[in-house]
């Protein structure tokens, strides 16, 4: 077994236990490649945001940090600007060889809403040790905007793998002559497949969205519910150019559209740090047929979010800010992304997270 494990796999671990689960799973939990992770019962308020450190548990650490704790199972606020540890309803008792790696998931992200998971002796954020046993707990800071969360949403999700999956640019060369990983851009291959921003729409419209710094609680069960207007500024650029304000948060979006085949999975992983001091996608997992003809896309550009550190920056059209990195799947998934399962973001261009009225 060498590569991430699909839907099916997932499955198979759920069933031998080596996923535990407070409750049974619920439909489009488990998708292609990954698997949702979902709130418990509480949050709790704590100080400031840490690591665990080896040897050490988090329900240690929390004692050390706890403010006070909110009870999650009638729904509460998360407040703007203040972490919380929640305890997961899922853990995990892996087999040896096998580790795994969280990210947020797509809405998550588009939110500001800074989502991590932390392990007993994890070291490093949303990465889990090798054979590890024992609880999962995900950090959560909102950072542009207060939220309503409830016991049993998915904020986080967690991909695992066996064995060395990421391909080499040498693979990556090969795998786009054969599948065109990307178009509207060159193919720039370097530690996995660069992406850049589109500040010239084709449409002449919006470049992207700021999220205003005063607004209201948005609810996470909310669908297709919000004005953006009360929540976003939307950005136009007649120069291909964009000035970020230190500290706020932007939506942009790809000049490339990219295309997950079905047989690999990838990460959106940052740029290096001295093209610029800012931030690019917080949400990084691109499921199997994400952008892929077979499974409903045509190409998918890429969300961007976006913060600016230390110093106004400015953003010019074109510039490369990120980049892919593709991993072979152990098998092919049963499901792909946008065939079959609910799938908010294929085929798509400038959007927001699905919490707002296109």
């Amino acid at each position: 077994m060498t590569g991430v494990l699909a839907s099916q796999q997932i499955e198979e671990l759920i069933a031998a236990g080596q996923i535990r689960c407070a409750a049974p799973p619920v439909a489009g939990q488990i998708q292609p490649a990954s698997l949702d992770l979902r709130l418990g019962t509480e949050a709790i308020r704590v100080r400031a945001s840490f690591l665990a450190g080896a040897g050490r548990r988090v329900a240690d650490r929390v004692e050390e940090f706890e403010m006070h704790r909110v009870d999650l199972t009638q729904g509460a606020v998360l407040e703007k600007g203040c972490v919380y540890v929640v305890p997961l309803m899922e853990s995990l008792a892996l087999p040896q060889g096998m580790t795994a790696v969280a990210n947020a998931k797509s809405s998550t992200g588009r939110l500001d809403l800074l989502t991590r998971t932390i392990t007993d002796g994890g070291t490093e954020f949303d990465r889990v040790a090798v054979g590890y046993s024992g609880p999962l707990y995900a950090e959560i800071c909102p950072r542009s905007f207060s939220v309503l969360a409830r016991t049993g949403m998915r904020l986080n999700q967690i991909r695992f793998r066996q064995g060395q999956s990421v391909l080499s640019d040498p693979e990556l060369v090969a795998l786009h002559e054969a599948e065109t990983l990307v178009t509207g851009g060159p193919a720039v291959i370097d530690h996995g497949l660069g992406f850049s921003v589109d500040l010239r729409p084709s449409d002449g419209g919006l470049v992207g969205w700021r999220a205003k710094p005063h607004t209201g609680v948005i609810d996470l069960d909310r669908i297709n519910h919000y004005d953006p207007a009360e929540f976003w500024d939307p950005l136009q650029s007649a120069k291909g150019q964009l000035i970020l304000d230190p500290d706020a948060f932007y939506i942009l979006v790809s000049r490339e559209a990219v295309h997950i085949p079905p047989a690999y999975a990838a990460e959106m992983a940052p740029y290096l740090a001295m093209v610029g001091e800012f931030r690019v996608h917080y949400a990084g997992f691109f499921d199997p047929g994400f952008g892929h003809a077979g499974a409903g896309g045509t190409g998918s550009r890429g969300v961007l979010e976006v913060r600016c550190h230390e110093a106004p920056f400015v953003l010019e059209h074109g510039q490369v800010v990120g980049r892919l990195v593709y991993e072979r799947m152990d098998t092919l998934p049963t499901q792909l992304y946008g065939a079959g399962i609910a799938s908010n973001y294929q085929g798509q261009g400038l959007k927001l997270s699905k919490h707002f009225r296109s």
